[in-house]
């Protein structure tokens, strides 16, 4: 079960509206049909790993990361394919929450005469389908907020000008996280200041680079910024009403925000158009408004050996990182080393009861 949730990992970010689910088919001990949900969202893992298994598939066991659907849509339910290939047994740890599955595929299952067995690995499971259960639940994405931190607190030097913060591993880290995001978000300050492409640099991997998104409500977009020059990616403005979007961009207008507040407003809007799985990568502004609102879910902070000294810009406009545990609201879950520089992962503490 976990190496089938290890296998939908790796087209995260690739597959919205729909999840990245995994699905490994055993027989006698051996693995005969490997599956992932394909860039796009279709096929589905299942009927990916019902081809290679073939014959074999005939009273074998399914491991499937998320509850095979049961809708019909452009190609036939997954648990009536599993049903009819023969499959004896399906393991998989967690409903599906969209309102088309929530239980059908397995009733569907037992009614073609297939064993369930639910509950294995479910927290590590429901991790790794945030994304898509927070959009079925609640209309919106999994956030996470990254920031490069130099090693006296401040994420960049007076004015603010740019630092180069992190090194060559963190870096490699970082565009990692915007390949298994579907998009990417900055405030216009972030564009003014660094120009960013915001693609995925790593090697075959530019076809992954997420939608980029900037947060420019007073039409200040550059015509010429570097990721209108480009098509590796498209390129959304959430914009106000009658505020110009240059050519290239496609405006995103934001309801008026309601008593959640502007940053909930945004997120809402960007789960409609089909966004699991969102990256914030800043500036100081932005990153507090999501801290404020309470809606990062995950805070990834590299933190580097430069110092940048008095006057530097605080992570959070005007707070450092020791916001973060100050209330409990945040729960350090992992930290290792990227060559010379830190890395520390910071979860919402209601994450995971919002997952169940």
């Amino acid at each position: 079960m976990e190496a089938a949730i290890r296998l939908g990992l790796r087209h995260r970010g690739t597959t919205s509206p729909n999840p990245s689910v995994g699905a490994l088919i055993v027989r006698d001990g051996a693995i005969v049909g490997r599956g992932i949900t394909a860039a796009g969202g279709r096929p589905h893992a299942e009927t990916q790993a019902l081809l290679e298994a073939g014959a074999a598939a005939r009273g074998a066991t399914a491991y499937v990361s998320l509850e095979p659907c049961a809708h019909h849509g452009r190609t036939p339910p997954c648990a009536e394919a599993l049903a009819s290939a023969g499959i004896a047994r399906v393991v998989s740890p967690i409903s599906d929450p969209d309102p088309r599955v929530a239980g059908k595929g397995f009733a569907t299952l037992e009614a073609g005469g297939v064993d369930v067995v639910t509950g294995l690995c479910a927290d590590a499971a429901r991790l790794a389908h945030a994304g898509h259960i927070l959009n079925r639940r609640s209309g919106r994405p999994f956030v996470t907020l990254k920031l490069a931190v130099s090693a006296d607190g401040f994420i960049a030097a007076p004015g603010p000008r740019p630092v180069a913060i992190t090194g060559d591993e963190a870096r490699s880290h970082a565009h990692m996280l915007r390949a298994t995001h579907d998009a990417i978000l900055v405030g216009i300050g972030t564009v003014l200041a660094d120009d960013p492409a915001l693609t995925c640099r790593l090697p075959g991997m530019a076809a992954q680079s997420p939608i980029r998104i900037v947060l420019d409500r007073n039409g200040r977009m550059p015509v010429d910024a570097r990721m209108l020059t480009d098509s590796a990616a498209p390129v959304w403005i959430v914009s106000s009403e009658g505020s110009p979007v240059p050519s290239g961009a496609q405006a995103v207008i934001l309801a008026k925000a309601g008593r959640d507040g502007e940053v909930l407003s945004l997120l809402s809007a960007l789960g409609e158009r089909g966004v699991n799985w969102l990256l914030v990568e800043g500036g100081a502004q932005v990153a507090a408004s999501f801290l404020a609102a309470r809606l990062a879910d995950e805070i990834v902070i590299y933190s580097g050996e430069p110092v940048i000294g008095e006057g530097g810009l605080l992570p959070f406009a005007s707070a450092g990182l020791a916001v973060l545990v100050e209330d409990g609201a945040y729960t350090l879950v992992e930290e290792r080393q990227l060559g010379r520089d830190r890395l520390s992962v910071y979860r919402r503490a209601t994450l995971a009861r919002e997952l169940e």
